[in-house]
């Protein structure tokens, strides 16, 4: 709920392309911010705001469910997702035209104004003629250029993208070494940075203090043969992650052999469940796992709510972040706050949002990581310590998804609420020194 120092906060009319709801097996972290983002919207609705959704023609609408917000419209595109090559190109004029008619006389409804919202960045619209905001999740197609080489087309829409980014009215991302890259990266100026810290999703701060969860965890461990101790990574096969080097420290632990202090009843090498990996993925995922010798260390978990994810990672030793390239950080977020530390590589937003509540090393370094490895699954003491400490940072300041909402609306504010035309008549210094007026 708003604090009752909170100023009001405008309400304009927000275009925002909702098509990543439709398909959230193509950008899970897309749409889990999106998803979370509008639920937190739909709670807590302000005078004034309205919503244009843009929305694909073959999919169903998963925004009928918001029945706190005022829909004025549902833009239906035309879906280019099966031409993903052209799909950059293409959609940027697209939803110039969508955002154009949706945003048409936004006053005659309230608002005070109106903008254009994209969540993750993969398209946005040309000369829309509204202020654009963006929430950068990823900064993967320019932190590592030669892993998202693609054809002609594809090198035109990121350069395309790239500039409609530096261009925006407002990027917002999760942290400042986030802010930093985009910095970098894009250009992007500082003067149009903010920074929004994410949050864990409601099954994640749930799943914190009740103990059913913790059950649900349990039973899901066990259907999955995984024992009484194993490591959660939720793992999506591409070129973000550095599974490469997480399958070498495996290797490298199993030929260094069993700690002598080890319980007889722990597994060795340490059991690692992947969560979210799509059937290609595992497939992918396994191939790799074999060339290290690391395949009969890893259990695939099937698609599983976000519930008995939260408690599957709230029953876990560590949860496994190794990448080298994250923009959100999300997983670690979820895992902080679920009181389960974080074992990852130093890189984008990992090493702000962990701090003290794990174990970070180099990305690409096998030998690093088998150290960090054998030390939280088999030292005592110190997983203790990172459990305490993990106990401790959530504890701090909890944040919401009303939070991310409400820092959200004010970024709007910022950029899309129109201002007044200068007043040039007399009238306007009636009771004011004109002098007092013109050294302002």
């Amino acid at each position: 709920m708003p604090r009752p120092s909170d100023p009001v906060i405008p309400g304009v009319r927000v275009v925002l392309d909702a098509r990543p709801l439709q398909d959230p097996d193509r950008a899970p972290a897309t749409a889990a911010v999106l998803e979370s983002l509008l639920a937190a919207y739909d709670a807590e609705p302000l005078d004034g705001e309205s919503f244009a959704f843009l929305l694909r023609s073959d999919r169903d609408d998963p925004t009928a469910d918001l029945t706190g917000l005022d829909v004025i419209g549902r833009r239906m595109l035309p879906p280019t997702g099966p031409l993903r090559a052209v799909a950059p190109t293409v959609d940027p004029w697209l939803l110039r035209g969508a955002s154009l008619g949706a945003a048409w006389r936004a006053d005659r409804g309230g608002a005070h104004g109106a903008v254009y919202h994209s969540v993750g960045a993969g398209v946005l619209p040309i000369a829309s003629g509204l202020p654009i905001v963006v929430t950068l999740l990823d900064l993967a197609p320019w932190e590592l250029p030669d892993a998202f080489r693609g054809g002609g087309l594809a090198r035109f829409g990121s350069r395309l993208r790239r500039r409609l980014l530096h261009d925006a009215a407002a990027v917002i991302v999760g942290t400042d070494a986030v802010a930093r890259s985009a910095r970098r990266h894009l250009r992007v100026p500082p003067g149009r940075l903010h920074v929004v810290p994410f949050a864990p999703r409601p099954a994640f701060a749930a799943a914190s203090t009740d103990d059913k969860h913790g059950a649900e965890g349990t039973d899901d461990a066990a259907r999955l043969g995984l024992g009484p101790r194993y490591l959660v990574y939720p793992a999506r096969y591409d070129a973000r992650q550095d599974l490469a080097t997480l399958f070498a420290a495996l290797d490298r632990l199993a030929r260094a052999g069993r700690p002598a202090t080890l319980d007889p009843e722990v597994a060795w090498p340490p059991r690692v469940v992947l969560v979210g990996a799509s059937p290609d993925d595992r497939a992918a995922i396994a191939r790799m796992a074999a060339r290290h010798a690391a395949g009969t260390s890893l259990v695939y978990a099937p698609a599983l709510p976000d519930e008995r994810v939260a408690a599957l990672t709230r029953g876990a030793r560590a949860t496994l972040q190794p990448l080298v390239s994250d923009g959100i950080g999300l997983a670690a977020i979820e895992s902080i706050a679920v009181g389960t530390p974080v074992l990852a590589t130093a890189t984008g937003a990992l090493p702000e949002i962990v701090g003290p509540a794990g174990v970070l090393v180099p990305p690409r370094d096998p030998d690093r990581l088998a150290v960090a490895l054998r030390a939280v699954w088999s030292d005592e003491a110190l997983h203790a310590a990172l459990v305490a400490a993990t106990r401790e940072r959530a504890g701090i300041s909890p944040r919401t998804w009303a939070d991310v909402a409400r820092d959200t609306r004010r970024v709007y504010a910022r950029v899309g609420v129109r201002q007044p035309p200068p007043v040039d008549d007399a009238s306007a210094f009636v009771g004011r020194s004109p002098d007092a007026e013109t050294s302002r």
